[in-house]
Parts: structure tokens; sequence; C-alpha cells
């Protein structure tokens, strides 16, 4: 790694983790787009598609009142089928 290079990539990773933390705290992407100086939202894209807090929350909208929390548990019976494909 060039000296040069190094700089850029502890700006870069300064950015990311600003852009990450806004994100978590709600503010908006084209709120955090203007922040980092991207010409349009879309540059911002990569931060959503990241966010494993946005898809848990997602996804927990999606689930069922019936179900029950937490992960999904294959019985014995299923993985065996599964052993078997």
């Amino acid at each position: 790694m060039t000296t040069r290079s190094y700089p850029h990539t502890a700006s870069a990773d300064r950015r990311h983790c600003c852009a990450m933390s806004l994100l978590q705290a709600g503010v908006d992407t084209t709120v955090i787009a203007l922040w980092l100086g991207h010409a349009g939202v879309r540059s911002t894209d990569a931060y959503v598609h990241a966010d494993m807090t946005i898809k848990e929350q997602a996804l927990a909208l999606t689930a069922p009142v019936t179900a029950r929390p937490g992960r999904y548990r294959p019985t014995d019976k299923v993985l065996a089928f599964l052993d078997r494909l």
C-alpha cells in the first residue's frame, strides 16, 4: 500500500461509518446523499443494502402474527429429506 492511498482509505472509511450511523438513526437517504456530496440518491443505495438492521425490520413486517419469533429450525425429518436430494 502506498502512502498516498492510505489517507483516501481512511477518509472513505469515515464517510462510510458516518453514512451508516445516519442511516441507522433514521435519517432519510436523500439527506445522507446531500451530506456526503453525492450527485444523486442512487449513490447512497449501497448503504441501504449494507444495513442489516433495515433488512431485519422489513422482514419482521412480513411475518404473520401467529408466527413464533426467531429463526426457522427445520425438523430432523426435513433435514433428512434435504440430505437425500
